[in-house]
């Protein structure tokens, strides 16, 4: 299983970013894909969710109306696109996925599919950094 993320930039506040989660080596549809993202000194947290629950798309509130998930199902290729940046929005972004029915099996167990350890693969992260 592999996942590679590409897609970070330097962007002024008020930007755009398109973030991509190139995946490999499971069967995509099987998978529950979630972006999280880390700044410094703090916390990963989750973002959005593909596949999760009952397989639709769900996002942090810090994500709501502004972040877009989807998914390229031909090409293994789950996107973010992030209109409206914020200077907060500065972290390094991963995507993480795991089996659908564990993430699910997780929320019978009051676990998140936005906590970290729900997720066996990870990729390798990519930096977002949005000016002021």
């Amino acid at each position: 299983v592999q996942l590679v993320e590409s897609g970070g930039n330097l962007v002024q506040a008020g930007e755009s970013l398109r973030l991509s989660c190139a995946a490999s080596g499971f069967t995509f549809l099987d998978y529950a894909i979630t972006w999280f993202r880390q700044a410094p000194g703090k916390e990963r947290e989750g973002v959005s969710c593909i596949g999760c629950g009952d397989g639709g798309t769900y996002y942090a509130d810090s994500a709501k109306g502004r972040f877009t998930i989807s998914s390229d199902n031909a090409d293994n290729t789950v996107y973010l696109q992030m209109n409206s940046l914020k200077p907060e929005d500065t972290a390094v972004y991963y995507c993480a996925a795991d089996y659908r029915g564990k993430v699910l099996i997780g929320l019978y167990h009051n676990i998140s599919w936005f906590s970290p350890t729900l997720y066996t693969y990870w990729g390798q992260g990519t930096q977002v950094t949005v000016s002021s």
